[in-house]
């Protein structure tokens, strides 16, 4: 056996255990009594080190030509594919890509109180609940007519119906796992961050043109963009309350995180038919997620808490996201086609004409 087939063996042992912390039954495997805490830090921080540097630059980038974060650090990640082939840096990138992808998704609850929610009356609450429910539903269903896996419907179809590049991670570290799950969870990624980007452009246009008030306006623009940044950055374009009204709205989307990604992980455990009948658990990170909500709607977390919560969260994300970059090739992208890009463009279209008939029945 040559050194890297010895590297790579002890890399996918180390982190085997990974998948654990989503409640998912893994086979017990041999460690050696050695391995202390120092070996896995040294065995960590060069992959973790570049995802966090890439994520730096990407950050950098992003603030000084207002574009999206998540888009510059998958980029930058797949220039940097050539270290996910190399053993010294591989446990880092699989850590970054796990470990810390969970850590960022379940701080995203520092943001969220259930007064924000209830003040948005039933109306929006309505609309989001349904918009959410039939693109996940239309995204499973079509999958099927675009020759794709269901798992890519239910992950797009929630990408696009909660909280873009954020839910698809999330969604993705539930969903059954596949030779193809890397590339899948990154072709989402990035054509979602495109789609909301060009809805922060469009959508306000197409608001006035529809003749919405300022609330109206703001319900729109929070209930069909993907990305909570591009929801504020459309809304307070058309005026300060549109802003407020949208930004509540997105965040009663990204709410719904919890519940989605629970039934998910739900139905693939119970699906699975392979752990012996043993009842499903709920994911930690999500466990620290709902934590955060209800602690923080119940004022239990300091103003200082919340914005280090949520500085702490957007790193981990785009870390994560450069990860992933780094998991995936160009080439392996360019083989997917047209199919998965049309797939969410018709769920970017329904979730936004759904909520245009149910904003005027409404109002």
């Amino acid at each position: 056996m040559s050194a890297s087939d010895t590297d790579t063996a002890s890399v996918h042992a180390l982190f085997q255990s990974y998948d654990g912390m989503e409640g998912v039954a893994v086979p017990v495997v041999e460690k050696r009594a050695a391995t202390k805490w120092s070996e896995w830090a040294q065995a960590i921080y060069p992959g973790l080190l570049i995802a966090g540097t890439i994520a730096l630059a990407a950050t950098w980038l992003s603030q000084h030509y207002n574009s999206p974060v998540m888009l510059f650090a998958l980029l930058f990640g797949m220039t940097f594919h050539f270290l996910y082939e190399e053993g010294r840096c591989i446990p880092g990138i699989e850590f970054a890509s796990k470990a810390v992808l969970r850590l960022g998704v379940a701080l995203l609850g520092a943001r969220i109180t259930a007064a924000q929610i209830f003040a948005l009356g039933l109306s929006p609450i309505v609309i989001v609940l349904l918009g959410m429910a039939t693109t996940i539903g239309l995204g499973a269903w079509l999958s099927r007519a675009f020759r794709l896996s269901r798992s890519f419907g239910v992950l797009s179809g929630g990408a696009v119906a909660i909280c873009g590049a954020s839910a698809a991670l999330a969604i993705a570290s539930v969903l059954p796992r596949h030779r193809d799950s890397e590339r899948d969870t990154i072709l989402a990624v990035v054509t979602v961050t495109l789609m909301s980007t060009a809805a922060m452009i469009l959508y306000p246009l197409l608001a006035t043109t529809l003749g919405f008030d300022h609330a109206h306006a703001g319900v729109f623009l929070g209930a069909t963009i993907h990305d909570v940044a591009q929801v504020v950055g459309a809304g307070y374009s058309i005026s300060p309350e549109t802003g407020d009204v949208a930004t509540y709205v997105k965040l009663l989307r990204v709410t719904m995180l919890l519940p989605v990604v629970f039934a998910i992980a739900l139905i693939v455990r119970r699906g699975s038919g392979g752990d012996g009948g043993k009842p499903a658990r709920l994911p930690l990170f999500l466990v620290g997620f709902a934590t955060l909500v209800v602690a923080n709607s119940f004022a239990l977390l300091p103003k200082v808490a919340t914005d280090l919560a949520n500085d702490v969260s957007r790193w981990c994300l785009v870390t994560a996201i450069a990860a992933l970059g780094m998991k995936t090739s160009f080439k392996d992208l360019a083989a997917y086609g047209w199919r998965p890009v049309a797939l969410m463009a018709a769920e970017t279209f329904w979730i936004a004409v759904f909520s245009i008939v149910l904003i005027k029945f409404a109002a």
